[in-house]
Protein backbone atom coordinates (compact mmCIF):
# COMPACT_ATOMS: atom_id res chain seq x y z
CA UNK A 1 0.00 0.00 0.00
CA UNK A 2 1.40 3.41 -0.96
CA UNK A 3 0.41 6.70 0.65
CA UNK A 4 1.77 10.18 1.41
CA UNK A 5 4.38 10.55 4.16
CA UNK A 6 3.27 14.13 4.89
CA UNK A 7 0.40 16.46 4.03
CA UNK A 8 -2.85 15.46 2.39
CA UNK A 9 -3.63 11.73 2.51
CA UNK A 10 -0.86 11.08 5.07
CA UNK A 11 -2.96 8.36 6.70
CA UNK A 12 -4.12 5.09 5.19
CA UNK A 13 -7.05 3.24 6.77
CA UNK A 14 -7.00 -0.51 6.14
CA UNK A 15 -10.01 -2.52 7.35
CA UNK A 16 -10.78 0.13 9.96
CA UNK A 17 -7.20 0.51 11.30
CA UNK A 18 -5.45 3.83 10.60
CA UNK A 19 -1.70 4.05 9.89
CA UNK A 20 0.62 7.06 9.57
CA UNK A 21 4.30 7.69 8.83
CA UNK A 22 6.18 9.06 11.85
CA UNK A 23 9.77 10.10 12.49
CA UNK A 24 11.64 9.85 15.79
CA UNK A 25 15.27 11.02 15.99
CA UNK A 26 15.55 11.11 12.21
CA UNK A 27 14.32 7.55 11.68
CA UNK A 28 10.99 7.11 9.92
CA UNK A 29 8.49 4.28 10.21
CA UNK A 30 4.84 3.44 9.60
CA UNK A 31 2.79 2.97 12.76
CA UNK A 32 -0.75 2.31 13.87
CA UNK A 33 -2.33 5.70 14.61
CA UNK A 34 -4.06 4.31 17.72
CA UNK A 35 -2.48 3.44 21.05
CA UNK A 36 -2.42 -0.35 21.62
CA UNK A 37 -3.54 0.18 25.24
CA UNK A 38 -6.92 1.92 24.93
CA UNK A 39 -7.08 3.22 21.38
CA UNK A 40 -5.90 6.75 22.14
CA UNK A 41 -4.59 8.96 19.32
CA UNK A 42 -0.99 7.71 19.08
CA UNK A 43 -0.47 9.98 16.06
CA UNK A 44 -0.65 12.87 18.56
CA UNK A 45 1.93 11.30 20.91
CA UNK A 46 5.27 12.88 21.70
CA UNK A 47 8.52 10.95 21.86
CA UNK A 48 10.11 10.40 25.26
CA UNK A 49 13.25 12.48 25.89
CA UNK A 50 15.49 9.53 24.98
CA UNK A 51 13.44 8.72 21.85
CA UNK A 52 12.70 5.12 22.84
CA UNK A 53 8.96 5.50 23.48
CA UNK A 54 5.93 7.36 22.20
CA UNK A 55 3.83 8.68 25.07
CA UNK A 56 0.05 8.50 24.53
CA UNK A 57 -1.62 11.88 25.10
CA UNK A 58 -4.64 10.27 26.78
CA UNK A 59 -2.97 8.49 29.69
CA UNK A 60 0.82 8.95 29.43
CA UNK A 61 1.44 5.28 28.63
CA UNK A 62 4.65 4.71 26.68
CA UNK A 63 4.80 2.50 23.59
CA UNK A 64 8.15 1.19 22.37
CA UNK A 65 9.39 2.94 19.22
CA UNK A 66 11.45 -0.18 18.37
CA UNK A 67 8.31 -2.34 18.49
CA UNK A 68 6.34 0.15 16.39
CA UNK A 69 9.19 0.38 13.86
CA UNK A 70 9.43 -3.43 13.55
CA UNK A 71 5.67 -4.04 13.22
CA UNK A 72 5.11 -2.76 9.67
CA UNK A 73 7.73 -3.06 6.92
CA UNK A 74 7.90 0.19 4.93
CA UNK A 75 10.08 2.19 2.53
CA UNK A 76 9.93 5.95 1.92
CA UNK A 77 10.94 7.51 -1.39
CA UNK A 78 10.42 11.27 -1.53
CA UNK A 79 7.01 12.00 -0.06
CA UNK A 80 5.59 8.52 -0.75
CA UNK A 81 5.64 5.57 1.62
CA UNK A 82 5.02 1.97 0.62
CA UNK A 83 4.10 -0.33 3.50
CA UNK A 84 3.13 -3.98 3.88
CA UNK A 85 0.15 -4.36 6.21
CA UNK A 86 -0.99 -7.55 7.95
CA UNK A 87 -3.81 -9.57 6.38
CA UNK A 88 -5.72 -9.14 9.61
CA UNK A 89 -5.07 -5.95 11.58
CA UNK A 90 -4.53 -6.55 15.29
CA UNK A 91 -7.57 -6.54 17.56
CA UNK A 92 -8.06 -3.54 19.82
CA UNK A 93 -8.79 -3.61 23.54
CA UNK A 94 -12.50 -4.22 24.05
CA UNK A 95 -13.29 -4.37 20.32
CA UNK A 96 -14.05 -7.56 18.36
CA UNK A 97 -11.30 -8.62 15.96
CA UNK A 98 -11.43 -6.91 12.57
CA UNK A 99 -12.33 -8.62 9.34
CA UNK A 100 -9.62 -9.48 6.81
CA UNK A 101 -8.24 -6.47 4.95
CA UNK A 102 -10.56 -5.20 2.31
CA UNK A 103 -11.60 -1.56 2.16
CA UNK A 104 -8.77 0.97 2.01
CA UNK A 105 -9.13 4.74 2.28
CA UNK A 106 -6.71 7.64 2.60
CA UNK A 107 -7.24 10.68 4.79
CA UNK A 108 -5.38 13.44 6.60
CA UNK A 109 -4.39 13.03 10.25
CA UNK A 110 -2.35 15.67 12.06
CA UNK A 111 0.80 14.40 13.74
CA UNK A 112 2.34 15.76 16.91
CA UNK A 113 5.21 18.12 16.00
CA UNK A 114 7.77 15.82 17.65
CA UNK A 115 6.94 12.88 15.35
CA UNK A 116 5.92 14.68 12.15
CA UNK A 117 8.17 13.95 9.19
CA UNK A 118 9.77 16.80 7.28
CA UNK A 119 8.53 17.11 3.71
CA UNK A 120 11.03 16.03 1.06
Amino acid sequence: MTFAATGRDNCVVVAGSAYVYATVRGQGFVMDAQCPHRGGPLHLAEASPDGTRLVCPWHDRGTSVARLRAAIPAVRVGNRVTAVFPDRPRPRAGVPGPAPCGEVTREYRPLAPGIASPAR
